[in-house]
């Protein structure tokens, strides 16, 4: 076979060809997995609310601007026979070590936190993503109007995770925005 030879137009026609070829290729991969991606995050916000709001048997999902963000909480309103039990939140923060921290907070009705799921994160691996461990569990029945949400070395009553502050700082930002939002939710509905 015969050498082509090297000009100005079969390099162009060369590269157009493998970027035509890569971009179709890249797209046929994206439409086949943007399904599955999607409801593997459906799942796992589902799991999440069930962790932070057990006991429901149904939930009404709206959206809320915090007055402290740049996006909506997505509020999912949990009741029992009638009856509203608490609500998860779904909280974020551009505070963490590596930016975006998105959470899922329980809150009774009257504002006592029950727990906290991280849904995404890129904090350190083996530090700053111990928020998803024992870190938690500090958190677990206490009310925001009683337990100040800092990190004791800004005067709160939050231990950090050692090594850690920036994303203990974050996951009380997360969870502050959310509890500041869900009163204000509280009595809008009250009024």
């Amino acid at each position: 076979m015969a050498k082509l030879e090297s000009t100005f137009l079969n390099m162009f026609l060369t590269l157009l060809t493998v970027t035509a070829i890569s971009s179709l290729g890249a797209g046929v991969v994206y439409n086949l997995t943007k399904e599955p991606i999607a409801e593997v995050a459906r799942q796992k916000q589902q799991r999440a609310i069930e962790q932070v709001m057990p006991g429901f048997d149904e939930y009404r999902r709206f959206a809320v601007m915090p007055a402290n963000g740049q996006d909506s909480l997505i509020f999912f309103e949990g009741t029992k026979d009638g009856e509203v039990i608490g609500v998860a939140v779904n909280t974020y923060t551009n505070l963490g070590y590596s930016g975006l921290i998105k959470l899922m907070v329980g809150f009774r009705p009257d504002g006592t936190i029950v727990n906290y799921e991280v849904l995404d994160h890129k904090e350190t691996p083996g530090l700053g993503s111990k928020i998803a461990e024992g870190f938690k569990e500090q958190f677990s029945g206490k009310n925001p109007v009683d337990f100040k949400l800092t990190v004791t070395k800004d005067g709160g009553e939050v231990d950090a995770i050692t090594a850690a502050t920036i994303s203990s700082r974050a996951v009380c930002d997360a969870l502050s925005r959310a509890f500041v939002t869900y009163e204000e939710v509280k009595k809008q509905q009250n009024q």
